[in-house]
């Protein structure tokens, strides 16, 4: 009897510190949640201010130019974020501060390198075009190395879990950019070539405190050793992200074409409004990954479970935020928000949300594509997605105008969550996460996340982010985001 007392003792401390330890790793993925929401909010609302001043002072047609050198800047940021900070989320998240700092040098160095190059392309691309197109890629190609650089900070203190570092970093941004943005309302300098600058410029001034704060500066000789040693994934999330900013961009150009610049405005002023239910996605897409990589080491069985409530909670914040929209803005927040613009952004409202309760639904997938380390399945779900992305939205414009672009966007972002689930159900089949009564096959696993002459036949591969091997240069071995910024 004794016997048994202490055994039913001795469960219950068991029971007792396993529910501790749950409570204490929620509460820490809690924190970092909320640095992630608060980071996002500081950072949005850079972009915010921006997009309201140009509404503002600039109307319509200028706001079209801005979008157009925003998703210009989008393309880049994906394709740095693809090869730099995609890979580092991926295989160093939660790693040791030595190992961090190794890889954090080489990463930010490959961001602000590229950074350099998309920027130089920019600034030829400006010498073709003419009027405030011109000016606002000019302002784009001067200040991509800094706004680059600026984003893989953010990045790198996340992978670290240290999301005051990256709150810290963006709110220099704002702070810098405020009174930039007040002088040039007080000096009057009424074009889209100075706000676009200003923005640039404040971000640099993040980006040169991120060495401070990290105490690791940026080496861009290091760009091409990262991209090499991380080949297996940098390529692939590079492909991944310029599809989908590619897609948006040849839609944002196609849409001014068929419809004009103003409407492309009107697009805009919408994606302003749905701004703050945006900065809970993005802020998402900055944690979601590495907890995803922290389940699958920890509990991997859990992580279907994550990426179902990701994508649940992230469509109904959406939906509710778009309930909100559709009743406010006829009683006067639309009015005091855009200004006369409102009343012809208002009919793309219903359509822009049910874009973002879909957008929402396919969250969760790519943070357990990502997680898995499943690039190629990955990609070959945003290929088809940007297809969508790019076709549907079109074909609405050239169909019903404004609201038929937007009617497609809704379309192709549901169509985008249906192919995203359909890849990650193959991804999780192929590395053993689903259980049996489904058809595996064990000698065939997703995410490569280190490179072999030997055939994968030959080899076992690890379905999660592997712990960094001592053996190993930093480096030999994905959140972002994104999505769209």
């Amino acid at each position: 009897m004794l016997f048994d007392a202490a055994r039913r003792g001795q469960a219950t401390t068991v029971r007792r510190t396993r529910i501790a330890t749950l409570w204490r790793l929620q509460g820490r993925a809690l924190r970092r949640l909320s640095w992630g929401v608060a980071d996002q909010a500081v950072s949005s609302l850079t972009n915010f201010a921006v997009s309201i001043f140009v509404v503002h002072t600039l109307g319509a047609v200028q706001l079209g130019t801005f979008s157009l050198a925003y998703v210009t800047y989008g393309l880049v940021l994906n394709a740095s974020r693809g090869l730099a900070t995609d890979p580092l989320m991926v295989r160093f998240s939660g790693t040791d501060l030595p190992t961090w700092r190794g890889a954090v040098a080489n990463c930010t160095g490959t961001a602000a390198t590229v950074g350099l190059v998309a920027g130089t392309c920019v600034l030829a691309a400006a010498s073709f075009l003419n009027g405030s197109t011109r000016g606002a890629f000019l302002a784009l190609g001067l200040t991509l190395p800094g706004l680059m650089l600026q984003d893989s900070w953010r990045f790198s203190f996340f992978a670290l879990g240290r999301g005051s570092q990256a709150f810290l970093n963006d709110m220099i941004w704002a702070i810098a950019l405020l009174p930039a943005l007040a002088l040039l309302r007080i000096t009057h300098h009424g074009d889209v070539f100075w706000f676009v600058f200003a923005w640039g410029i404040s971000a640099a001034v993040g980006a040169a405190a991120g060495p401070w704060q990290a105490r690791v500066t940026p080496r861009l000789s290091g760009a091409w050793g990262w991209i090499s040693q991380h080949r297996d994934l940098g390529w692939r999330y590079l492909a991944e992200g310029t599809s989908s900013s590619g897609s948006a961009q040849l839609r944002s150009y196609g849409i001014g074409l068929i419809l004009g610049l103003a409407t492309v405005g009107y697009v805009q002023a919408v994606n302003t409004l749905i701004g703050p239910i945006t900065i809970l996605f993005f802020a998402m897409s900055l944690v979601m990954i590495p907890e995803a990589a922290r389940v699958l080491r920890r509990s991997p069985q859990r992580l279907p479970l994550l990426c179902v409530l990701i994508s649940g909670g992230l469509a109904a914040a959406g939906l509710v935020w778009g309930v909100v929209l559709l009743i406010a803005l006829p009683r006067g927040f639309g009015q005091w928000l855009l200004g006369p613009i409102w009343r012809p952004a208002y009919p793309l409202v219903l359509p822009q949300v049910i874009y973002i309760t879909g957008l929402g639904a396919s969250s969760g997938a790519g943070a357990g594509l990502h997680a898995l380390g499943a690039a190629r399945r990955s990609l070959r779900g945003m290929l088809l997605g940007s297809a969508a992305y790019l076709v549907l939205p079109l074909a609405g414009a050239v169909w019903g105008g404004a609201v038929g672009t937007m009617y497609g966007l809704a379309a192709a972002a549901w169509l985008a969550a249906l192919i995203g689930w359909w890849q990650l159900r193959a991804a999780l089949r192929e590395s053993g996460q689903i259980p049996a009564g489904s058809r595996l096959s064990p000698n065939r696993h997703v995410g490569r996340h280190h490179s072999s002459p030997v055939r994968r036949s030959d080899r076992q591969e690890r379905t999660g982010p592997p712990e960094p091997s001592p053996a190993r240069p930093l480096g030999s071995g994905h959140a972002d985001e994104v999505e769209r910024t």
